[in-house]
């Protein structure tokens, strides 16, 4: 490796940690999320312009009105799906695919789907340069969940919708975990849905919070 791309590379090394520095100053104490943190670069999934920036928890665009989600907010949500590691994951909105990423290390499987082609296939390549090899992507309206693959022992939109989806519920097989952006434009709460054992639903608010929009058949319509 040339002298200059091994210093920006460590670079990128110390960045990660003051990262997880940061978040974990802001409460993120599920060590396996932090250290997925550490792991993935970020960097390799914004432009090249806005390198300089990946580090930072602050949300970045992504193109075609997307954005890839501050590292917080991505470390609280992965944080609250209480992943042990040997659970399939569906990903509603895979975006630039630093999601899919952190959650790979934290499961065993990962089902992701993107409405939007060209982001569909720039996360595929990217997954396959950060060497991400249990991360499944496909093109489809991410509200309707993936029936063919249920149930799910998690699932994550990382879109905001009116409301939970009906679909993604039914998919969440029991003692799983939903977590997810919902409620008005500009109003959203971060939304756990527990399915108990006995199938009973549980919903608990874990706070405000601000996405883009879930476009989709149980979504905002486009």
């Amino acid at each position: 490796m040339p002298s200059l791309q091994r210093s920006e590379e460590n670079g990128y090394v110390g960045a990660r940690r003051r990262l997880v520095e940061r978040l974990r100053e802001q409460g993120v104490r599920d060590p396996r999320v932090l250290e997925a943190v550490s792991e993935v670069r970020r960097h390799l999934l914004v432009d090249e312009a806005l390198r300089d920036q990946a580090y930072e928890d602050v949300p970045l665009p992504i193109g075609d009105r997307q954005t890839i989600s501050a590292p917080g907010i991505v470390a609280a949500m992965s944080e609250a799906l209480e992943l042990e590691g040997d659970e399939t994951v569906l990903e509603v909105g895979t975006g630039s695919g630093y999601q899919a990423a952190i959650l790979s290390r934290l499961a065993a499987r990962v089902i992701s789907i993107e409405r939007i082609p060209g982001l569909a296939n720039r996360a595929r390549s990217a997954l396959d340069m950060l060497g991400v090899t249990n991360v499944v992507v496909h093109l489809g309206d991410g509200s309707r969940g993936r029936p063919s693959e249920a149930p799910f022992d998690a699932i994550i939109v990382t879109a905001g919708g009116p409301k939970v989806p009906e679909p993604l519920i039914e998919q969440l097989a029991p003692g799983g975990r939903l977590i997810g952006p919902f409620g008005p434009r500009g109003q959203q709460e971060l939304i756990r849905v527990r399915r108990k054992p006995d199938g009973e639903i549980v919903r608990e608010s874990l706070g405000p919070c601000r996405f883009v929009d879930l476009v989709g058949e149980h979504g905002w319509m486009g």
